[in-house]
């Protein structure tokens, strides 16, 4: 049974509210992650909590339980000259950046001369994900995956 520290493997499909597939292991190995370590987010951990080998599962996910909601203070204009060392900056493009709790992505959303408007969002902020898939596979976590905290 899915529980704190079992490691647990599923096939999945998530959609967006527009039922828009985003993402899905079709085709490719499960996804395995350690349940109870904030692997995953919160919401679709919770939905697999108390599952076993072989159950489907089906779980709708709100931003706040998911990737959070979208926020507009994410949003930023920084001059070109932050992006020293790349040849041209345009709309789309993905950069690292140092954030207030880490690493976070950014992406360019306008460039209007030398000023660059930047969002620092995730990609999924603000949206609702629909998850279906299978559980494959439950089994005790090894002392080194609890300590570490991830699946070896």
């Amino acid at each position: 049974m899915i529980e704190d520290n079992k490691v647990v493997s599923i096939h999945y499909s998530v959609t967006d509210e527009n039922q828009q597939v985003i993402d899905s292991s079709e085709g490719k190995d499960p996804l395995t992650y350690l349940h109870g370590a904030d692997n995953i987010i919160p919401g679709l951990e919770k939905a697999l909590a108390g599952k076993q080998t072989g159950d489907s599962f089906s779980a709708v996910i709100p931003p706040a339980e998911a990737y959070g909601e979208y926020n507009d203070a994410m949003i930023q204009q920084v001059p070109m000259n932050a992006f020293e060392g790349v040849d041209k900056v345009e709309p789309g493009m993905a950069f690292n950046a140092d954030g207030p709790q880490g690493p976070i992505q950014i992406i360019v959303t306008e460039v209007n001369g030398d000023e660059v408007t930047i969002d620092g969002n995730h990609p999924l902020a603000g949206k609702t994900l629909s998850f279906d898939g299978t559980v494959v596979e439950v089994r005790d976590a090894t002392a080194e995956e609890i300590s570490h905290g991830h699946v070896h």
